[in-house]
């Protein structure tokens, strides 16, 4: 390794040295967010033209680079995943979205896209000069390897993990430059009290869940309700490979519930991309750094892997449904809510895996602003809106009403057990088009 000692330098000058005129600027992925590079960046508005910035899924309340400039003179932002903040953003025209699916993202840094300055997040280094990639593994050892200049930022909060075979680590002398500095507290994510229909939802999909299944677990209320009825009954040995890591698998693991131990592949240890929740959370990852294997989205994602596991349970939610089985999980028309994320990759997955599930949960309604009812089981994804997961890849849907298994049916039999899960109010009108288009 060579000497990183020289490599450490202000943020203002990382800032002046990694970034020009044109780049593209990479920010990374969901909690973990380069702070100081941001500010230093916002600082250079008035040098800078035509700077593009790409990130996603973030749930800090601002990006300096973005507030600083809502004219975009100097930055431009771009989101693969839009998260909460984003959502503000895109409302005023701050923010553009990027689709993709996640598993691709690392093909598309290696051979599709160009990354001039990458901004990394890291944890504090040992005596070695060795890091760990905190809350967000994401694709960041393929960005930075393809990127022009890096820069690593040490956050003092992020926990220390480098993954129990290196999975999570890096090392400071891989950077062009080294930052560091007193950081905000970690962004936290947490959970509603589940509504009644999340409980009826989560009793229909807990039934369905094994012994010793491999949870994969998205970070929406159903989930989260999911495993707190998971952490109150019988069931034993559950398992963790997920692309977020969140709350959900702390309750079961203080529950006794979570051990890993019928795991085909990398059996004890809880397998991840993100983690996303409150400070108990990240606190319990710097703990217990040897229960846990973080891995890029290459690892965690690909769907070959996880049909190598026994019983998959994959539990997302979705926007709707039509009745051929196609979800919309991320558009309303064409005002984008969220991304595709890692859901097809974990859908395929636990179609792979013998006695695996993949869920699409949701409520099978939802109230307009007007106080009226409209159903989330709809005859066709409209015009506009998104289909994220093709049909023939959604097996379960589940809502308050029960749960339709699509696999092996025809359009005709998928349309009739859509309708059984939908509200009963809105079944004839499903029933009259699935007469009218699947007879």
């Amino acid at each position: 390794m060579s000497d990183y000692r020289s490599k450490f330098v202000s943020p203002e000058r990382a800032a002046a040295l990694a970034v020009r005129s044109g780049d593209w600027v990479d920010y990374g992925f969901g909690a973990g967010f380069p702070e100081l590079m941001d500010r230093a960046l916002a600082a250079r508005r008035d040098e800078l033209t035509d700077v593009k910035i790409r990130g996603g899924l973030v749930i800090r309340p601002r990006i300096e680079a973005v507030e600083c400039d809502p004219e975009r003179k100097a930055f431009t932002y771009y989101s693969w995943h839009i998260g909460d903040y984003e959502r503000k953003l895109q409302s005023r025209g701050l923010c553009s979205f990027m689709p993709m699916i996640l598993r691709y993202l690392p093909e598309l840094y290696r051979s599709h896209i160009r990354v001039d300055a990458a901004f990394v997040p890291v944890s504090r280094p040992d005596e070695k000069g060795y890091c760990g990639l905190g809350i967000s593994n994401y694709a960041w050892r393929v960005i930075f390897e393809h990127a022009r200049t890096v820069v690593f930022e040490i956050n003092e909060r992020l926990p220390r993990l480098q993954g129990v075979d290196g999975s999570h680590r890096v090392h400071l002398s891989e950077a062009d430059y080294i930052v560091e500095g007193e950081h905000e507290p970690l962004p936290v994510r947490s959970y509603r009290d589940p509504s009644p229909v999340d409980m009826e939802i989560a009793r229909h999909v807990v039934r369905e869940i094994p012994d010793g299944a491999l949870l994969s677990l998205g970070v929406g209320g159903v989930p989260f309700t999911v495993a707190n009825m998971l952490a109150q009954s019988d069931r034993k040995d559950l398992g963790c490979h997920t692309g977020t890591i969140s709350d959900a698998f702390l309750t079961l693991y203080k529950a006794g519930k979570l051990t890993n131990a019928r795991k085909e592949v990398d059996a004890g240890y809880c397998d991840w991309n993100l983690a996303m929740g409150s400070q108990e959370l990240y606190d319990w990852l710097d703990a217990e750094p040897g229960l846990f294997r973080p891995g890029d989205v290459d690892y965690i994602h690909d769907p070959q892997r996880i049909g190598r596991m026994k019983n998959v349970i994959s539990i997302n939610g979705g926007v709707e449904l039509d009745l051929m089985g196609q979800e919309n999980a991320e558009s309303a028309g064409a005002r984008q809510l969220s991304g595709a994320g890692g859901q097809l990759d974990f859908l395929e997955g636990a179609f792979r895996s013998p006695g695996g599930k993949g869920f699409i949960c949701l409520a099978s309604t939802h109230k307009r602003k007007d106080g009226t009812l409209k159903s989330n089981i709809v005859p066709f994804i409209p015009g506009g809106s998104t289909v994220s997961a093709p049909r023939g890849v959604v097996e379960y849907v589940a809502t308050e009403y029960g749960v339709a298994r699509l696999a092996g049916l025809s359009l005709g039999e998928r349309a009739q057990a859509m309708i059984s899960i939908a509200h009963p109010d809105f079944r004839e009108e499903l029933s009259r088009y699935a007469r009218e288009n699947f007879k």
